[in-house]
């Protein structure tokens, strides 16, 4: 696929906004879309009745398999067509005990939460001395033997950023830590919670194991708990700690992906996917991470469906497993790849306002661009400078070359809350929710009913 300048892109887009023509108006059922979805109570509704009704929907788990029944079911009863759970099945990783207290030099409890993957230990723990670092990079560039046979600790704080570009580059304490230390011979380690508050929860989420990196357990202490051991190892006494964090891995559990449909008229013209994550940590409910983002692919998918049939097919893909590491993408991918798919999308950042829309659209597709911005210009989304690039969702879509478009949601507040006990309904703000809705309900209209080939070569 070719690729357009960004740069030449935005200014493309930013120009339309502000200087509209009648020949790149929006149609006219756009503004009609969009007040709909203003008032919308689909996505609401979606969120509330599976984070009330199924909870915490752990990858692999019986919880998990709830959660695709009753989202059948649910999608069903909005009148989804080819409404049906694609089954796969995976390892899963199962948490058992999570515990921590400093022994010495000032005894008390500290508070974590075993990390996705996490190495087990025996139900009496393990004891071992802290050795501080205060950022992933101080952790690889630690000799071998200062960590033999010590606990890590990684003390390394992420900001809040608008974007959430700061998850990257601080995720790596979580996403790298544990077998960077597991091969420095450390017996396990603890990281600051990749989070932004400051509430006395941790934030877990997955790591994967390098090869070569043996299993040692790894957890996410709370932000004050974090900075409270700073606080200890700061006295400039030895630190000891007792753990336990036991778990167990079960091989070949069911998944399963969820798909729905609004049927195009014109089979030919392809598919459309609005994607996100049916799974989530088993600590909150997942409200913000992601059962909105499922409301809101479902409810903008049936306001476009009240304008009428779409010339392409909207495919509603809720996809499992994407927690621990993207199982149902790529199982998606795998039983769908030789369809032609028009576009994909992926809401999977919370329910805070979309404020920015990037593109990775072919050549040729300026026109289409401009007039996703200008629909969405009413509702305060500005068109951003940066290529999309789609999330884990649709990462093999996106890889494959399929177009792309991103409805970039405030992430301010989000890891305050993502991956903790705290991501539950009542953090879901119903105005901001609605906003969602109707960028992506105008989004979809355009793209579904466009005239371009929506081609990826």
């Amino acid at each position: 696929m070719q690729k357009i300048r960004s740069g030449t892109l935005a200014s493309l887009l930013l120009g339309s906004i502000f200087t509209p023509s009648l020949s790149l108006a929006a149609p006219a059922d756009n503004d009609v879309i969009r007040e709909a979805a203003l008032k919308d109570d689909v996505a609401w509704d979606f969120t509330e009745g599976l984070t009330t009704e199924v909870g915490p929907r752990p990858a692999g788990t019986p919880q998990e398999a709830r959660a695709r029944d009753w989202a059948v079911t649910k999608l069903k009863a909005l009148g989804f067509s080819n409404v049906r759970a694609e089954p796969y099945t995976m390892p899963v990783w199962v948490r058992g005990q999570d515990e921590a207290r400093i022994l010495s030099p000032f005894p008390q409890n500290l508070v974590l939460a075993a990390l996705g993957n996490s190495g087990s230990t025996s139900d009496k723990g393990i004891e071992g001395e802290i050795v501080y670092f205060p950022s992933i990079d101080a952790l690889e560039a630690a000799s071998a033997a200062s960590l033999k046979g010590k606990i890590a600790f990684v003390d390394h704080g992420m900001g809040a950023t608008q974007d959430g570009s700061s998850y990257g580059y601080y995720g790596a304490a979580r996403r790298q830590g544990p077998s960077i230390a597991s091969k420095k011979g450390a017996i396990a380690i603890l990281i600051r919670s990749i989070g932004t508050d400051h509430h006395r929860v941790p934030h877990t989420g997955v790591q994967m194991w390098a090869d070569g990196a043996t299993p040692i357990p790894a957890a996410a202490l709370s932000v004050p708990d974090a900075e409270q051991l700073v606080r200890v190892v700061k006295r400039g006494q030895p630190v000891k700690v007792h753990l336990t964090l036991t778990s167990k891995m079960l091989m070949d559990q069911p998944s399963g992906n969820v798909v729905a449909e609004i049927p195009g008229s014109d089979p030919a013209a392809g598919v459309v996917v609005a994607a996100c994550h049916l799974d989530s940590w088993d600590q909150g409910t997942g409200a913000i991470d992601d059962a909105t983002g499922c409301g809101i692919a479902a409810a903008s998918a049936l306001q476009v469906a009240k304008a009428g049939q779409p010339r392409r097919t909207i495919r509603v893909l809720m996809a499992g497993a994407e927690e621990v590491g993207g199982d149902g993408a790529r199982a998606y991918f795998k039983a769908h790849r030789t369809e032609r798919h028009a576009l994909a999308m992926e809401s999977d950042f919370g329910a805070d306002r979309v404020w920015r829309v990037d593109f990775k659209l072919p050549q040729g597709h300026d026109d289409l661009a401009k007039r996703i911005a200008m629909a969405l210009a009413p509702l305060g989304i500005g068109a951003g400078r940066q290529e999309a690039g789609g999330g884990a969702d649709i990462a093999p879509l996106v890889k494959a070359g399929v177009p792309v478009i991103d409805l970039q949601q405030d992430g301010t507040r989000y890891f305050d809350l993502h991956h903790t006990p705290d991501d539950t309904l009542d953090k879901v703000d119903v105005a901001q929710l609605r906003q969602n809705v109707a960028a992506w309900a105008v989004t979809l209209n355009l793209v579904a009913n466009a005239a371009e080939s929506m081609s990826a070569n």
